[in-house]
């Protein structure tokens, strides 16, 4: 193995962030020139149907020079996330009462028949009682 292969394998700086079914890695590697550059990487944890799992990984390599501007699009962007939809999370799946539809029926969902159903099934006074 070169000097080069074992540089680049090498942990120089390494930051990892857990975020549910994704981790994000965040690794300091050199050049061949050795100089550093930033590599990003999401991996992203699948359950198969026989409970095995396997991972999906995308990476960005990041190098100096496009640091500034990365940054600046970066913050412009997150940003504006935040300016317009604030830090709570929407989406369904994670909040705290989160139900998938299969475990309830909406009330679009129902008929006019369902209900003619419901309220005679329902029409009972506490007198019966």
């Amino acid at each position: 193995m070169s000097d080069y292969e074992t540089r680049d394998k090498e942990e120089i700086y390494s930051k990892v962030l857990r975020a549910g079914r994704r981790t994000y890695f965040f690794d300091v590697r050199a050049t061949k020139a050795g100089d550093y550059y930033l590599t990003i990487t999401e991996s992203k944890k699948f359950t198969n149907d026989d409970g095995s799992f396997h991972y999906k990984k995308h990476k960005i390599y990041l190098y100096k020079e496009d640091f500034s501007e990365f940054r600046e699009i970066l913050v412009e962007m997150t940003d504006y996330i935040i300016n317009e939809k604030g830090q709570e999370v929407i989406s369904e799946r994670h909040q705290k009462d989160f139900k998938r539809e299969a475990d309830f029926v909406t009330q679009e969902a129902k008929t006019p028949e369902d209900t003619k159903k419901a309220d005679s099934f329902t029409d009972i006074s506490f007198d019966d009682i």
